[in-house]
């Protein structure tokens, strides 16, 4: 699978190159487009999940193993963590965000009956597996609970409850901005107070933080180190984040507020990777240093990865669920929250006996990029070609999202 995937990653920098090229300068307006700090905000709380607040920790040591994994060589651990998180890897959203806010309302590729079907299922299986990330990591964080290792009845619950909550607020787009914004000053919070607990007093200081987020020059240095797979383990998050990107681009396309292409892409790079860099780096102080994160911090990132998770879950529900014509005004509120509640359960279960593979989906995800493009060339490249502006429909109006149902 790495040269597939190897084919995938190409395609999509060649992509993105070719589209800043011809329509760097267009105005890209969703369907409800709000302002640009509420954009961000839900770009980044709904294209990240747990796997952001929980992984890093549990990594760092791996990745400055380099007996064990001598590919990780060129740069420190800090680096390798931001590398497989942050910037580059975001031209992902931009070219999926891009098109579906451009090209797809000319092309409608997604429309087509097979390509909806398979795109619902790549959407259904990622939402599952968020859920099972936070199951999966919660004994790490939590040992009180359990031995710290084996998978108990309160993680389930848990788990349980945290689908519950993200399905009952997928029941309305209202919900999308202020668990959005909520999320994001949320992470923000712990960011500083994690801060605090590492850089002063005895800890450390204000000089180890910023040595310490130097580090992160080791990938600016050797970014194109990032573009193909280094070993299975990278090839591992970059299926993750082609899983994700279809989606991700299909859902945070309707809420684009009139900034230009090549500011969209700006944005996607440089505004996620900021609180990132931050947060990686004061994990890294506490990893290198050996300092305690148990109790009180290990609770606050659970509450934090959960409002993610739910975050994340409630997006992407929303997503499937009207492109499956699954909607409340549909089925009621009351059966609407049973199915999906039911789906996701089973299908997180299902990742957890190993049944699913996240590498799937994301290989599946790389097969619709390339039909995607044939179908273009094919059917519709006049079209395309002739492509200068953002639907003229879509309207700069603020307001939209307040009368979303």
């Amino acid at each position: 699978m790495t040269a597939w995937l190897s084919a995938g990653l190409l395609f999509t920098f060649t992509a993105i190159i070719f589209s800043l090229i011809k329509w760097g300068n267009v105005k890209m307006v969703g369907v409800t487009p709000v302002k640009t700090f509420t954009f961000i905000a839900i770009l980044f709380t709904s294209g990240l999940d747990v796997g952001l607040i929980m992984f890093p920790l549990t990594e760092f040591g791996g990745y400055a193993d380099l007996a064990a994994n001598p590919e990780y060589g060129f740069t420190n651990a800090l680096a390798i963590e931001f590398g497989f998180w942050a910037f580059l890897i975001w031209g992902f959203y931009f070219l999926t965000c891009f098109y579906f806010c451009i090209i797809e309302p000319k092309v409608k590729f997604f429309e087509i009956g097979l390509v909806k079907l398979i795109n619902n299922v790549v959407i259904i299986g990622t939402c599952a597996f968020t859920a099972y990330l936070l199951l999966s990591n919660l004994p790490w964080y939590l040992p009180q609970v359990g031995d710290g290792e084996t998978i108990v009845g309160t993680f389930y619950l848990i788990v349980f409850a945290v689908i519950a909550a993200a399905v009952y607020s997928s029941t309305s787009l209202r919900y999308v901005r202020f668990l959005s914004l909520a999320t994001t000053w949320m992470f923000i919070g712990l960011i500083a107070v994690m801060w605090v607990g590492a850089f002063t007093g005895e800890n450390g200081s204000v000089g180890d933080f910023t040595s310490t987020f130097a580090l992160l020059g080791g990938y600016f240095g050797n970014i194109h180190q990032f573009v193909l797979p280094l070993n299975d383990y990278h090839e591992f998050y970059l299926f993750w984040w082609f899983a994700w990107s279809i989606m991700i681009g299909q859902f945070t396309s309707r809420f684009v507020g009139g900034l230009r292409t090549y500011q969209v892409l700006a944005a996607m790079l440089i505004f996620p990777s900021i609180p990132i860099a931050l947060w990686f780096t004061v994990l890294y102080y506490y990893s290198s240093q050996g300092l305690d994160t148990t109790g009180f911090y290990n609770l606050a990132m659970i509450i934090v990865g959960v409002t993610f998770v739910i975050n994340s879950l409630d997006s992407l529900i929303r997503l499937y669920t009207d492109n499956l014509g699954m909607t409340v005004a549909r089925l009621g509120k009351w059966k609407y929250f049973v199915l999906n509640l039911a789906a996701m359960s089973l299908l997180t279960l299902l990742f957890k006996l190993d049944f699913l593979q996240i590498q799937w989906i994301g290989a599946l995800v790389i097969g619709i990029f390339f039909c995607c493009l044939g179908y273009i060339l094919v059917k519709r490249f006049r079209a395309v070609a002739a492509i200068d502006s953002s639907p003229k429909e879509n309207k700069i109006d603020f307001s939209k999202i307040e009368l979303a149902s």
